[in-house]
């Protein structure tokens, strides 16, 4: 697994936090060399994801500071490695979640990745060679091409850039569950947020009927009128939660704030199935009588492997599925990062790093 362990002689520009205050500025630091099996990436966006959130301020206890966060990447291929075979310079690529496996495992062989054991992450990881791994808020990346997907040349690359988390996190659980070989089905959606709407644009290119489930009626007309979502439920609203009991095949939940699920499976069709992809800090109340009385089956799901995610870009790049963004300059990651918190963006800030100094 190990490999020969590369100089980190290359001086990069970027943005860290430097402890729990979260708060983002300028930070000088050195990636290691494009070795054999490594793009070497110019980035041009990334995406601020509600993780970057969490490890600036050290929600989670885990963060490694400095951390220059970004999972979220596109960019251009400057450079490849004497064993490149997937890549050439000048391709358009995208770096998401994942830098570094064992390789070895039943989850790596079976391009399951995102679920080894000793799965590294692009940023407050520790790569092979030992080094701790930095992310996308900086000028470029050092990727192994077995981490790295290829972006259809159709996709903007600032609106497409989020879709390497938000993107492949909602994917993965409809792909697994059937749901995108089931056209028809009713698939509901808790949360219209930056995986939400991703979500409905997905399922509704799938031939499903979406139905959001919000707490805020003031998204309705924007989930139906302008995503095309088929109904909504305003789950504060115990008239509209009973008048849809058992009416859904699918529950996703992409809620990061705490919640019960209770009333949420009351939703589901006996047999119906609910899959987790928000993270809230603290145990979920999962009440046993909704699953008992409704044989049903609650089940979480992360991101995806990069067989998976490429197949995940490659059907955004079909029906030309991108994220709806708000573009942001670097001297305005930490105002970002605020509004990220209140809840303040549609549906997805993405960091222009290509036209902008690293002066904040």
């Amino acid at each position: 697994m190990a490999q020969t362990t590369p100089n980190h002689t290359q001086t990069v520009s970027g943005w860290a936090a430097h402890d729990s205050s979260g708060k983002i500025t300028p930070y000088v630091f050195k990636r290691r060399e494009n070795g054999p099996n490594d793009v070497t990436i110019e980035i041009l966006y990334c995406g601020i994801c509600h993780t970057d959130l969490h490890h600036v301020r050290n929600d989670w206890g885990i963060t490694m500071y400095p951390v220059v966060p970004g999972h979220e990447i596109t960019g251009v291929v400057t450079k490849v490695g004497t064993n490149v075979t997937r890549f050439k310079t000048g391709d358009r690529v995208g770096v998401g979640c994942l830098a570094a496996s064992c390789l070895e495992c039943e989850f790596c062989k079976s391009s399951q990745e995102n679920y080894c054991d000793q799965i590294q992450f692009t940023y407050n990881g520790i790569f092979w060679d030992g080094s701790i791994t930095y992310g996308g808020y900086s000028r470029m990346l050092v990727a192994d091409q077995r981490y790295v997907v290829r972006v259809p040349e159709n996709l903007p690359m600032d609106a497409v850039a989020p879709m390497l988390c938000a993107g492949i996190t909602v994917y993965s659980p409809m792909k697994d569950t059937k749901m995108l070989e089931s056209p028809g089905k009713k698939l509901g959606i808790i949360g219209l947020g930056g995986l939400g709407h991703v979500a409905v644009k997905f399922a509704k290119a799938f031939g499903l009927h979406v139905t959001i489930i919000s707490t805020s009626p003031s998204k309705e007309k924007e989930a139906k009128e302008r995503l095309g979502a088929d109904h909504f439920i305003v789950s504060t609203n115990p008239k509209q939660m009973q008048a849809g009991k058992r009416s859904l095949d699918f529950i996703l939940d992409t809620v990061s704030a705490n919640h019960s699920l209770g009333h949420y499976l009351e939703l589901l069709k006996v047999n119906g199935t609910m899959v987790i992809v928000g993270a809230p800090e603290k145990p979920m109340e999962l009440p046993s009588f909704p699953l008992i009385f409704g044989k049903r089956t609650v089940k979480g799901s992360m991101t995806g492997g990069m067989n998976e995610t490429q197949e995940m870009m490659d059907v955004c790049g079909k029906h030309n599925i991108t994220c709806d963004i708000e573009v942001v300059k670097p001297d305005q990651i930490n105002e970002a990062l605020e509004r990220l918190a209140n809840n303040d963006v549609r549906y997805r800030f993405v960091i222009d790093i290509a036209g902008q100094s690293p002066n904040l």
